[in-house]
């Protein structure tokens, strides 16, 4: 399907190049006699990189067909990662690469959604938050508890995130998948 260039929405998925992008940033101007020009951000949904494109006028830019499915993290093996569908138990596997630092946030037997662009999966979709439990941090130091105060602490994935001074080993927290950053201690 063809998308004039006033469809360049933020988050409308397209092709260019045999690739497909999405669109992260939208500025459309008008010009003189009905003519517009439209700059967008468009990052990739395979390599991640993101560029800057203009369109003018008449430009026709083609939609990328993207379908989503809601898989279960299996295992990690070298340099690929493992998925099941648990509708039809069909299994997928992507290179550690197309997913890059997202692996952090994402245990055995979490559900995420698995993108894929003409039949091959590409890239995952991860939930906003996610509970992880805190594997390693020092101990706070006594009076020293105020909640500007950060230490390091490593999760149960291997990531290493900066949390308040009170949060203990074994603690269960919700981190942001976007920012990397702790959000709150989870009571269990």
């Amino acid at each position: 399907m063809q998308l004039n260039i006033t469809n360049l929405k933020k988050g409308a998925l397209i092709v260019l190049d045999n690739e497909p992008y999405k669109v992260v940033e939208y500025n459309q101007k008008v010009m003189g006699r009905g003519g517009s020009i439209v700059n967008v951000k468009i990052k990739s949904l395979i390599s991640g990189r993101v560029l800057d494109k203009t369109f003018k006028g008449n430009d026709q830019i083609e939609s990328a067909d993207i379908t989503i499915e809601k898989v279960q993290f299996l295992y990690a093996e070298s340099a690929k990662l493992h998925f099941m569908n648990q509708e039809n138990f069909e299994q997928f596997e992507i290179s550690n690469d197309l997913v890059g630092e997202l692996i952090g946030f994402i245990k055995e037997g979490d559900i995420v959604q698995l993108q894929f662009f003409n039949g091959q999966p590409i890239n995952i979709e991860l939930p906003k938050n996610v509970q992880l439990t805190v594997e390693y941090t020092e101990e706070a130091v006594r009076g020293d508890t105020s909640s500007a105060i950060t230490k390091d602490a490593r999760l149960e994935t291997g990531i290493t995130i900066k949390v308040p001074a009170f949060i203990k080993q074994g603690d269960l927290i919700s981190v942001d998948t976007i920012s990397g950053s702790y959000r709150e201690r989870v009571k269990n």
